[in-house]
């Protein structure tokens, strides 16, 4: 920090990076002007003048060599003690402007949401409807989803013919992508589609108030027992063919836990040899009801990624702003400046600038 009685506190480049906490203040600094030129008006007549005889000072030879330069000089100086007094004040004046650094600093703060993904990785997402398979573009796309969510924990069960949670809620992203890179039709050899078993696996984990060992950074959040938003996605064909609950029955203990399940067909309905009906929107349609939630259609990859981007809009936690500012003030150096200006003017006013006749 340059020392108050540097000129650097009077450049243009340190002025740009002040803020006035009372700029009115300076709308003074023109009073002052108007003043001294009021006074000069009023009172140039009611000067007394001392008329002097001074000889040979008066000589052209005089008035032309060191006489002259002196008495300019002696006539700029009798303008020292006015421009003192208008410098101090107009120091003090911008002190009372409070000139000011104000270094701001923004800090974002979610709770966030929890939200379990259910991948149906049974025989028929194997189906090449959607290229190259149904699993893997919705892979690929929940990988996607899983990118742009920020402060909320994220789990995934998978399902066939039997429901395994295989990664619990948490905040390690890069945990959650691993494992949905991985999924494969075959991990789950048991056939079938439990949509109904997925569905309790995913409220069993989100009813849970325990803190898993999975989850490193909202620890304190659930030490608060602070309420967060609860999602579940499910993505299958809709074709329920297996499992020990009711899908409808897990919808209904789905909304008395307060959990919003959005339901996502992928596929197109069409007839296939493997299958009577390669789609059944019916389960589907059903649950999101039941449950407060929504369904969609994901016919090809382009689709799916809209119904995630929209779910991901629908589905945002409250985010609390918190601004801190650092604020500095500087009016101490312009008040050492206009203590210095107005003393220097009450030196002037002892000397022979400051006598009034030598106007």
């Amino acid at each position: 920090m340059e020392p108050w009685y540097s000129l650097h506190w009077f450049s243009p480049a340190q002025w740009q990076q002040f803020q006035l906490a009372q700029p009115l203040a300076l709308w003074l600094i023109p009073a002052i002007l108007i003043l001294f030129f009021l006074r000069y008006y009023l009172y140039r007549h009611a000067q007394q003048r001392l008329n002097m005889s001074l000889g040979q000072l008066n000589s052209p030879r005089v008035r032309g060599g060191r006489g002259q330069t002196g008495r300019s000089w002696l006539s700029i100086g009798r303008y020292l003690l006015p421009i003192s007094v208008f410098a101090g004040m107009t120091c003090l004046l911008v002190a009372l402007a409070r000139p000011q650094i104000i270094r701001e600093q923004r800090n974002e703060q979610s709770e966030g949401i929890d939200i379990m993904l259910a991948m149906d990785v049974s025989e028929s997402m194997s189906e090449t409807d959607l290229q190259p398979t149904r699993l893997a573009v919705a892979r690929r796309v929940a990988q996607t989803f899983v990118n742009n969510r920020k402060n909320d924990r994220i789990g995934l069960v998978v399902f066939a013919g039997e429901a395994f949670s295989l990664c619990p809620l948490t905040t390690d992203y890069g945990l959650v992508k691993q494992y949905l890179s991985d999924l494969n039709d075959h991990m789950i050899r048991t056939s079938g589609t439990a949509i109904g078993d997925a569905l309790a696996r995913c409220i069993n984990r989100m009813r849970d108030r325990a803190v898993v060992s999975a989850d490193t950074t909202q620890r304190e959040a659930e030490a608060t027992n602070v309420d967060r938003t609860k999602v579940i996605i499910l993505l299958s064909d809709g074709d329920n063919t297996a499992g020990n609950l009711d899908p409808i029955t897990a919808a209904k203990l789905a909304k008395a836990f307060g959990i919003r399940i959005y339901t996502i067909a992928v596929g197109r309905p069409v007839a296939s040899t493997a299958n009577a009906a390669t789609v059944d929107e019916g389960v589907l349609k059903t649950i999101a009801t039941l449950a407060n939630g929504s369904f969609f259609r994901a016919t090809d990859a382009r689709r799916l990624q809209a119904i995630f981007a929209q779910i991901s809009r629908l589905e945002k936690a409250p985010i609390r702003v918190l601004v801190y500012e650092d604020v500095q003030d500087y009016y101490r150096i312009y008040i050492y400046w206009g203590i210095s200006f107005l003393l220097i003017a009450l030196g002037l006013k002892n000397t022979i600038f400051g006598n009034v006749l030598e106007d």
